[in-house]
């Protein structure tokens, strides 16, 4: 862990605030590219992930930005009550969404605080200066993180606002939208579980190749299932052989940490890809939203915090 002192708090929009980080010694952080994001370390001991929002101006300084979500499990909630001087811990960034090395245009559309990923990209590939589009979708400019900023920023040329609340503005058209560069660009999406799933479906519809979609989830989508499809199965553990069993009221996870095996978990929804776990044998049953679809037909990866077995016995490289 990396201790760093809350050096700013910004209020970027309604409920949204950006907190300065930086090093307690003034010495540089870690170095990161475009869709990183760190661990955040609050005083309760909770655990979350936000993306790094800014490109490094200053080497001594991270800057995530924070909704205080309703639906929050007090992670959101406890930052909008951290002050100026606090003390805190990160991670070293880690990347999961990183630009794709490649001389197509860039199509980035983030919905509400998914800008916070995408702001980073766009800075980054104007600084390249590669082609891309970016598009903003909001419920009015009051709630948009960043909204003016990005109206005066290098890029503002780039920038298309949609404010699905405001009368001249409106809803954006995905069809219009995605449909323009569906054989010659990247994708990169980032919000709402639903609103990224809306433009990922909308994006298979209109031809996009799926090796050219690239998304990042803050938050589970709501579970289709209920306990109910849930079937008990046995966890094989690859370097000792035991056999541990998962009870359909038990994630992976849980029988493991019961049975004392370590296994570094965070989010517990399958968003932030920390426990992601090799696996040797058996067929995984994915409930995760880190995974891309063609990861998942590989079948050589599990999150266990979540996802479940398909068949009776799921053996882990543990």
């Amino acid at each position: 862990m990396i201790p760093v002192v809350v050096k700013n708090i910004v209020e970027e929009a309604h409920n949204v605030v950006r907190l300065v980080l930086g090093s307690r010694d003034g010495s540089e952080l870690p170095a990161f590219e475009a869709g990183a994001h760190i661990d955040l370390h609050l005083p309760s001991g909770l655990i979350r992930q936000y993306s790094l929002c800014r490109l490094q101006v200053e080497p001594q300084y991270y800057e995530v930005a924070v909704l205080k979500d309703p639906q929050s499990r007090g992670g959101s909630e406890e930052v909008h009550r951290l002050t100026i001087g606090n003390e805190l811990a990160v991670s070293a960034p880690r990347n999961h969404f990183s630009l794709v090395d490649s001389p197509r245009h860039s199509v980035l559309i983030a919905g509400g605080i998914g800008v916070t990923p995408l702001l980073p990209m766009a800075q980054q590939l104007q600084k390249q200066g590669r082609s891309f589009e970016f598009h903003y979708c909001a419920k009015t400019p009051e709630k948009a993180a960043f909204s003016a900023s990005l109206k005066t920023a290098s890029f503002a040329d780039k920038m298309a606002f949609h404010f699905s609340q405001q009368a001249d503005s409106g809803r954006m058209d995905m069809v219009s939208v995605l449909s323009r560069h569906a054989s010659d660009s990247e994708l990169y999406v980032c919000g709402p579980a639903d609103f990224i799933n809306d433009v990922l479906s909308q994006a298979r519809m209109q031809g996009w190749a799926e090796e050219r979609l690239h998304r990042e989830f803050f938050a589970a989508p709501d579970p289709s299932e209920d306990e109910s499809d849930n079937a008990a199965f046995q966890v094989k553990i690859q370097s000792t052989g035991e056999l541990i069993d998962v009870s359909e009221h038990q994630t992976m996870y849980e029988a493991l940490d019961n049975h004392g095996v370590f296994l570094a978990v965070s989010c517990e929804s399958g968003v932030c890809g920390t426990c992601q776990t090799g696996v040797v044998s058996g067929t995984p049953d994915h409930r995760d939203v880190f995974l891309t679809e063609a990861e998942r037909q590989q079948g050589k990866w599990v999150m266990p915090c979540c996802s479940r077995s398909k068949t009776k016995i799921l053996e882990l490289d543990l």
